[in-house]
């Protein structure tokens, strides 16, 4: 199933906006430290392209302008490298111990009574990063309840 380049840039967004960066998840997923990393570069790179490109450009003179110009495209570059790897990555299915833990999880958050979406048959990534949210934000919540 081939994607545009657009709706990968979308499904990204939307993953990185999803996934629990949580202390406990680092071990596990490349996604906590690539939501990190993308979130950083999205706010860091369009100021530092701009900043090597007037460093280059006043250094080196109009006649390296397309050195300074692929270098600035290089920096804009790096945060969309990181939204595409996270479509990328949302859309695929998970494999078949992460599956196990899906459904682990998902039966075990039922059974607390947290509203779940219906369990997927063949889940993926996003269905993961759903799941693991709502599991950081409800269980937190019922059991802080029943602690106070």
């Amino acid at each position: 199933m081939a994607q545009s380049v657009f709706s990968l840039f979308r499904d990204g967004q939307e993953y990185m906006h999803t996934w629990p960066v949580k202390k406990e998840l680092y071990a596990h997923f490349p996604e906590c430290r690539v939501v990190t990393a993308t979130q950083l570069a999205v706010k860091a790179m369009p100021p530092l392209a701009v900043l090597a490109c007037v460093t280059l450009f006043n250094t080196l003179g109009a006649e390296f302008m397309p050195q300074i110009i692929t270098v600035g495209l290089f920096f804009l570059s790096l945060p969309l490298q990181g939204l595409m790897w996270l479509g990328h990555r949302s859309n695929q299915l998970l494999p078949p111990q992460l599956k196990h833990w899906y459904q682990e999880i998902h039966g075990k958050m039922r059974s607390q009574g947290c509203a779940v979406q219906t369990l997927k048959a063949r889940p993926r990534y996003m269905e993961l990063a759903t799941l693991l949210k709502t599991a950081f934000s409800d269980l937190d919540r019922m059991y802080t309840r029943s602690w106070f």
